[in-house]
């Protein structure tokens, strides 16, 4: 199957659901409608010339997941590859031969992004402005959904570094990751300490398809991050897939790494001291030095105020270990033609330098929603169920776990879609929205305290602070209580007369 589409299939003038993004999300919804909704008709738009979203743009070494992909997979499409934290490639393809064997390939149009979207109270449809090969055009939909994430694709978060341009050597975005970049036999300094930083280091010390492996690394933090070791492979998970039907292993090893995590986030918020000591003992007996862990990896805040991150089989501990990489707590004055002079007075000389800095938060992949033409501001919007949207009829969104797998929260988002839109046939209802029954105590969508979210977050709408208003956490409650709840209690049909009236 050819991974991109090289010219632009014609789009309908108007289909039941448009879903907007062909990543892990949008395959993961188109497989839903078609399945659970087969009479209604569906169109994934995708502004790439091909699927995959974050698994398709980031291209830097080592790129990979940092959740097990027993729960990041589909639960619909076992993953059958021998890892359980796999590589980007890898989940490249996984996605792709999910379109293709569930015939969701058909229903992708590519090099086709949203400008614009209005909903009309009058027509109970919105219509779309989009945008083909620079040329704009409209079609309309019923049920608009959401599925391109909460990055920013096209740009990235670029601190302000006094004397960057003094530098003289290479400096790299993971975001632009060159196809063409050689660091082999350079000197490389990664800035940074997140999910990026510890994925790039350990593999730029080693041989690559891309490159050979660079002269030495230093990864230069302002703060240490709480990192954990994980296992590349789950052994348990071999011996369940070598002992019982694919099917049956499949489920078992998807519900004990779902209970397992559900169980260690929810130890580390209620028992944060423990769990300190629980993560600095593991890191300390792979790396045999208490100093180093002490003034590298013990970070200010608890475990999970902001993610934790995983590194397969200890790979980042054991590259400092050997001497291969090096990591740096500072701050950076400026950087000076031979690399980058740090607070302290001392300088880290670099060939290639690597922003892995963070991301920009972008809500709904840059829509703006209208209702008969006003638009619709987000940061007073409340989100009902992790999903739709108050003042937004007819409108869903994607959003993931950030302490758990992205798709296990991302599924349940996709089912209750299609259980709104049967209850809306059955009711007779062609636009609905949710509206709380009392006042809500907001809360931010994202309740990290991560930068990246803080610089971003004001721009989302909230959540509130009990019920089907608040965005939990925890799948296992969640899978309990989202596709019971009780619609007729929540949503409301929506009315042209009501609008106008409201408005008046």
């Amino acid at each position: 199957m050819s991974p991109a589409q090289t010219s632009p299939l014609p789009l309908p003038h108007h289909v039941d659901v448009v879903v907007v993004g062909a990543g892990l999300s949008g395959i993961g919804a188109g497989y839903r409608l078609q399945t659970e909704l087969p009479d209604k008709s569906y169109l994934i738009l995708e502004s790439r010339d091909t699927m995959g979203g974050t698994w398709d743009l980031f291209r830097y070494p080592g790129v990979r997941s940092d959740s097990d992909m027993f729960t990041l997979g589909y639960q619909f499409k076992p993953w059958r590859d021998a890892k359980s934290i796999a590589d980007g490639p890898t989940i490249l393809e996984y996605i792709r031969e999910t379109a293709a064997e569930f015939g969701i390939d058909e229903h992708i149009r590519y090099g086709t992004k949203v400008v614009s979207a209005d909903f009309s109270t009058a027509d109970s449809r919105w219509t779309l402005t989009l945008s083909r090969d620079g040329v704009e055009t409209t079609m309309t939909c019923s049920f608009l959904y959401s599925c391109a994430g909460y990055y920013d694709y096209d740009d990235t978060y670029r601190p302000e570094f006094p004397g960057i341009d003094d530098f003289a050597g290479e400096i790299v975005h993971p975001q632009y990751w060159p196809e063409d970049l050689d660091y082999a036999g350079k000197r490389v300094v990664v800035i940074g300490s997140g999910a990026t930083a510890v994925t790039l280091v350990p593999s730029m010390t080693k041989d690559s398809e891309q490159s050979g492996r660079a002269e030495h690394v230093t990864m230069l933090q302002r703060s240490p991050t709480w990192i954990s070791a994980v296992p590349s492979r789950d052994k348990k998970a071999d011996w369940l897939r070598d002992h019982l039907p694919a099917d049956v292993a499949h489920t078992l090893i998807r519900s004990k790494n779902i209970a397992f995590g559900t169980a260690f986030y929810q130890f580390c918020r209620r028992r944060p001291q423990q769990a300190r000591k629980i993560l600095l003992g593991l890191t300390t007996k792979i790396l045999g030095d208490e100093q180093m862990v002490a003034d590298h990896f013990t970070p200010a805040y608890d475990p999970w105020d902001q993610r934790l991150c995983a590194v397969p089989s200890g790979d980042l501990f054991k590259s400092l270990k050997k001497g291969d990489a090096e990591i740096v707590t500072d701050t950076i004055e400026s950087f000076v033609p031979e690399g980058i002079r740090l607070t302290s007075g001392r300088v880290l000389e670099a060939d290639v330098v690597v922003t892995a800095t963070g991301l920009k938060l972008l809500a709904f992949g840059g829509i703006k929603p209208q209702v008969d033409g006003e638009t619709v501001p987000l940061s007073e919007q409340f989100v009902w169920q992790g999903a739709m949207m108050t003042g937004v009829p007819n409108f869903a969104v994607c959003i993931g776990y950030t302490n758990a797998s992205w798709t296990l929260r991302a599924d349940l988002s996709h089912r209750l879609v299609c259980k709104v839109l049967g209850w809306m046939d059955d009711r007779g209802h062609a636009a609905v929205e949710p509206s709380p029954d009392r006042p809500l105590t907001e809360r931010p969508l994202l309740d990290l305290a991560s930068g990246y979210v803080q610089r971003s977050i004001d721009a989302f709408p909230r959540q509130g602070d009990s019920g089907p208003w608040r965005v939990r956490q925890n799948y296992v409650l969640d899978s309990l209580t989202t596709m019971r709840t009780d619609l007729d209690k929540t949503l409301k049909p929506v009315t042209h007369a009501r609008v106008e009236k409201v408005a008046s």
